[in-house]
């Protein structure tokens, strides 16, 4: 058992010492996966790599129920935490704007990283939607797209084969793409 996966054990059994001792060992790796998602924003931000993982690390442990089964699921968490962050913001700034200018976009022609809020918020609805069918596979979405893992990290994160992931991911794309373009119209 890793010590994250025991101090995670710990905070599940009620430790309050427990996140003061996780913070440290987690912190670097969160810090990466929101460096490579705020690679992928415009120049100007106002949200910084450090605050959006100070911003998760708040909703991870000041939600009452703080259950992860090991650091897959606690990593997989983080991911979920920034990744609505991230939308809630956008969403912000989107009413600042009274709606802005619509941009249509083919999610084929979309690297991982997240260019745009538009984007962000008509990939984040899909998403939503894909998720009430196919768990799993917007799971593995999420990932990807809002935490910048290979196919081969997610896969391993959500506990599938890779050639099992890699066709999750072909139809999942398939499936946004429809979806976001039918939200757009033509």
């Amino acid at each position: 058992m890793s010590d994250v996966t025991r101090i995670l054990d710990a905070i599940g059994q009620g430790d309050p010492k427990a996140v003061d001792q996780l913070l440290p060992l987690v912190y670097q790796e969160l810090r990466k996966v929101a460096a490579y998602k705020m690679a992928g924003e415009p120049p100007g931000q106002t949200l910084q790599p450090t605050a959006l993982v100070h911003e998760a690390w708040l909703k991870l442990v000041g939600q009452g129920d703080r259950k992860w089964q090991d650091r897959n699921h606690f990593f997989a968490a983080s991911a979920e935490a920034m990744r609505r962050i991230l939308v809630d913001n956008a969403r912000r700034k989107r009413t600042q704007r009274h709606g802005g200018g619509h941009l249509r976009v083919d999610l084929d022609d979309v690297k991982l990283a997240v260019e745009n809020d538009d984007l962000l918020l008509a990939v984040n609805d899909a998403l939503e939607k894909l998720a009430v069918a196919h768990k799993q596979k917007a799971e593995l979405v999420k990932l990807r797209y809002f935490v910048g893992m290979t196919v081969e990290e997610a896969a391993q994160v959500l506990a599938i084969s890779e050639p099992m992931a890699k066709r999750h991911w072909a139809y999942a794309r398939a499936w946004l793409s429809e979806e976001i373009r039918s939200q757009r119209g033509p």
